[in-house]
């Protein structure tokens, strides 16, 4: 391969969108899977066993620093967040279901709870 290639294979590679882990979680009545409502959820999984929810902070766009607490209490509202956990029989891990906006964000499998 010449520079000229090379150059242009490793742009093309950087330009493309990242690979996405997007994980679901396979239950009686169907696999529910990110953007699933929690309706979908329910239907598919039935209850969790256990419920969490929280106000998660906002984060200003690009950065990993959350809006100061002055602001974002006032001028920019939380984020709701749910935390569903599953537990899915014996030799199986514990799958955790989170929920932003009434929408499945994220499925995470582990031996116990973060």
């Amino acid at each position: 391969m010449n520079k000229r290639q090379l150059l242009f294979a490793g742009v093309v590679t950087a330009a493309l969108p990242g690979v996405s882990c997007a994980e679901s979680l396979r239950c009686q009545n169907g696999i529910a899977s990110e953007g699933d409502s929690r309706l979908a959820v329910v239907y598919k999984c039935g209850q969790p066993v256990l419920r969490d929810n929280y106000c998660a902070p906002v984060y200003y766009s690009g950065s990993i620093n959350p809006v100061p607490e002055p602001i974002a209490g006032v001028y920019v509202p939380c984020v709701y967040t749910e935390e569903w956990l599953y537990e899915r029989g014996p030799g199986e891990f514990l799958a955790v279901v989170r929920l932003r906006g009434g929408k499945v964000q994220s499925i995470t499998y582990g031996r116990e709870p973060r």
